[in-house]
């Protein structure tokens, strides 16, 4: 409560964390689960010539440093695999009348809502291994230079609805303006 309102209610349950009253009741979509093999290759390809890049030099100059290099590689490996897995499950997106609803982030948890008429454009984007699993990117563009409203992770045909129904959304609710 505070002097200005003295009617104002104490904030408790979903709103003292920080999450918006009735997200929890939204239909929230996921990331394909490939999602979290693409992130699994897309590791592989940068850890595996480091490791053996660290291998050799560390077995060079002795085999004991060798073996801390290697083990300390896979712990490595399995921090990574977990902070993944972990990446993966966070992200999340619900459509509403009025706006998108994007979730993510596994320290720090990020919610944005970007509304239908503010949207300029919207790009799909595959790199390489997304392309070979079918997985696309959308990414959604507004005004706010700092906005970064991306769902990874959908099969491609969800992308391109996802696209088409999100442009003629925006269509709509910019003419109305």
């Amino acid at each position: 409560m505070t002097a200005a309102d003295p009617g104002a209610q104490p904030v408790t349950g979903d709103a003292a964390r920080g999450d918006a009253r009735g997200d929890e009741d939204l239909d929230w979509h996921r990331p394909s689960p490939r999602l979290l093999r693409a992130r699994r290759i897309e590791v592989a390809l940068v850890a595996v010539p480091l490791a053996l890049i660290g291998g050799f030099a560390g077995g060079a100059s002795s085999a004991l440093i060798g073996l801390i290099v290697a083990l300390a590689l896979v712990v490595l490996g399995l921090l990574t695999e977990r902070f993944l897995a972990r990446r993966v499950a966070a992200w999340g997106y619900a459509e509403r009348d009025d706006d998108l609803m994007v979730r993510r982030g596994v320290l720090v948890r990020r919610q944005s809502v970007i509304p239908y008429g503010r949207m300029q454009y919207i790009d799909v984007t595959a790199g390489p291994v997304e392309r070979s699993l079918s997985l696309a990117t959308v990414r959604m563009h507004t005004a706010a230079a700092a906005s970064d409203a991306r769902i990874p992770g959908l099969e491609r045909a969800e992308a391109a609805r996802l696209r088409d129904q999100l442009a003629s959304l925006g269509e709509a609710q910019a003419a109305g303006l």
